[in-house]
């Protein structure tokens, strides 16, 4: 057997080399990603950076207009992870600064992040001098102007709805409130209220005064067929709604093609307090309460707006007051045929209207009264 020369070994280490190469660049690399660099809503803060990275490309931001972000929003998962805290959203539709901010933060103090999120939808066509701070800093999502007597107010609480599905998962239920608006129980009374509830709470009344009004309101047969006049429904525009029906709403485009024209008698034109209790009466009435947790009082009403209590008027008392209340309920029955819903005995969570000078008085009582629960 003849022994290798040293030429012959160089040869073959040639020869190898090309080898060599291509195992090392082919080789795979594994590395984690601990956070998208884009948030799904606009003024979102960035994800923190990590060092590493995933060798994916990062999900990629909502659509710019209403129909694409709708659409992908209504593909979401509608469960919520097991292995995961479920989380209250808190949808802000406000059209002029946030006077209760100082409140909110108290509301929001040392409760832990992974149990709510926060979002903003702002009327651009308001002068905001001051940005907002605190808790709502970076929570603005692209926002419409929103009018009154106009379905932009639908669209805005739609819009809300889908930056909220699609920024996070672990989102449970949906509560949309305004700017004049309060919580009259602590975070953590509100949390276990709501995300113990497998059903949503909106009002969904039925044979209300002026129904066929407002029915008729954007012509005598505009609606039909898809909206007859036994299904048309009233209430609050607040409500706090579960995942699925979140979804419901972002889907819908059937019921949505009917509110979204302009109403040619304005003064009977209420689309936000018809569309949601509408559309999920049609679609889901079994999983509803069909109540609003959002206190109002409309004795002494103006114009279409509820009481609005002024500083004067905040203290204890008023607190007390508001959480004795008690839901108003169908006059013609609970979802026709469920009598356990005649039995449940929700609370209030929250109530409006309240002047942007309560501010002061409510934050006196705030810990003693608004965040203090019963023994």
């Amino acid at each position: 057997m003849l022994s290798p020369t040293p030429l012959s070994l160089f040869c073959a280490l040639i020869l190898c080399l090309p080898l060599a190469v291509i195992v090392t660049i082919t080789s795979p690399i594994t590395t984690i990603h601990g956070g998208s660099k884009h948030d799904p809503v606009s003024d979102f803060a960035p994800a923190a950076k990590t060092h590493q990275r995933f060798s994916v490309k990062p999900p990629p931001l909502p659509p710019a207009d209403d129909k694409s972000l709708l659409r992908a929003a209504s593909r979401v998962n509608s469960r919520t992870p097991p292995n995961l805290p479920k989380k209250i959203a808190f949808l802000f539709l406000t059209v002029s600064p946030l006077p209760f901010v100082p409140l909110w933060e108290l509301y929001f103090n040392k409760t832990p992040k992974n149990l709510f999120n926060v979002y903003v939808h702002a009327d651009p066509s308001y002068p905001y001098e001051t940005p907002f701070l605190g808790v709502f800093a970076h929570r603005v999502i692209p926002s419409k102007p929103a009018l009154r007597y106009t379905p932009t107010l639908i669209s805005a609480a739609r819009r809300l709805l889908a930056h909220a599905l699609l920024h996070d998962r672990s989102n449970h239920m949906f509560s949309l409130l305004s700017a004049s608006c309060i919580p009259i129980h602590s975070f953590n009374f509100t949390y276990e209220t709501l995300t113990q509830s497998e059903k949503s709470f909106i009002e969904i009344l039925n044979n209300e005064i002026g129904s066929y009004d407002r029915w008729a309101a954007r012509g005598s047969d505009v609606m039909l067929p898809e909206v007859k006049l036994e299904d048309f429904r009233i209430g609050s525009q607040f409500w706090s709604l579960t995942r699925q029906h979140a979804r419901v709403i972002v889907g819908d485009e059937t019921i949505w093609a009917k509110f979204n024209q302009p109403c040619v008698v304005w003064d009977t034109c209420y689309p936000e307090e018809n569309y949601f209790p509408t559309l999920i009466h049609m679609r889901d009435p079994r999983n509803v309460v069909p109540w609003t947790l959002m206190h109002v009082d409309w004795n002494g009403s103006s114009d279409g707006h509820p009481r609005m209590y002024t500083a004067s008027e905040v203290g204890p008392q008023l607190i007390v007051k508001l959480r004795n209340d008690k839901p108003r309920y169908d006059d013609v029955g609970i979802n026709g045929s469920d009598p356990t819903l005649m039995r449940r005995r929700d609370p209030f969570l929250f109530a409006r209207k309240f002047s942007p000078d309560s501010i002061r008085p409510l934050m006196s009582i705030a810990s003693d009264v608004i965040f203090k629960e019963e023994d």
